[in-house]
């Protein structure tokens, strides 16, 4: 083979494989939107090839099943938006510092993807939680209830159950996602994703979950 022949029998592999990464993606973005809308158990192949050009053929080739492409979506979201979670440097922080850290990075990601909070509530419903267990998303539990109990052994939080406390705080950040739609006659006018309503959210759930487990909640206002 010349190696002209060669430069392009290289090139259009390039662009083959480039194509089905780009496909995949728009499959990907595309699911994200229905599971979130329907979760696992209503959502429908159909759909996702409608709004993106596709043969539901082509999506069961990359992805084998509605299941197969419903864990593809959760292991993508786990670790573009809850892996950094991970990747903080916490055990250093005093408690109080690592907490705040945790909630203002699980928030910023959130903002991120505001589909993430609706596609795992559907898990919990539908599914029990069947699926947690292969994104490994408890591990961004153990992370928060460790700083919990942390700051309860050092004093500087008051007496609480960590584990259920990781829990409160968790629903403190995500329920406004869920819920945003059913908040919209309180905030007439507003944008509920818009820059100026994500930001309050954020700064009300920390002033409240630090409030809320911190022994001395005045100092700590004082310092902020």
């Amino acid at each position: 083979m010349a190696d002209s022949d060669k430069n392009n029998s290289s090139s259009k592999k390039t662009v083959r494989s480039r194509d089905s990464e780009a496909t995949q993606v728009e499959i990907l973005d595309a699911a994200v939107e229905e599971f979130a809308l329907h979760g696992l158990a209503n959502a429908r192949i159909e759909t996702i090839a409608a709004n993106t050009g596709v043969t539901k053929a082509m999506i069961y080739y990359y992805f084998k099943s509605k299941k197969g492409l419903y864990i593809a979506v959760l292991e993508r979201g786990f670790n573009t938006y809850m892996r950094p979670l991970q990747e903080l440097s916490l055990d250093s922080l005093t408690p109080e510092n690592a907490l705040e850290q945790y909630v203002r990075c699980l928030l910023a990601n959130l903002v991120k993807n505001p589909n993430w909070p609706m596609i795992m509530c559907y898990e919990a419903l539908q599914n029990q939680g069947k699926y947690y267990e292969q994104i490994n998303i408890h591990s961004i539990d153990e992370i928060l209830i460790a700083i919990l109990e942390r700051g309860v052994a050092d004093n500087s939080f008051r007496s609480l159950e960590p584990k259920m406390t990781a829990n409160d705080i968790i629903g403190i950040c995500v329920f406004y996602f869920l819920s945003r739609e059913g908040l919209k006659h309180l905030f007439p006018g507003k944008r509920m994703l818009g820059k100026q309503m994500l930001e309050l959210h954020t700064q009300q759930s920390i002033e409240l979950i630090m409030a809320g487990v911190l022994k001395d909640t005045a100092s700590h206002m004082r310092h902020n």
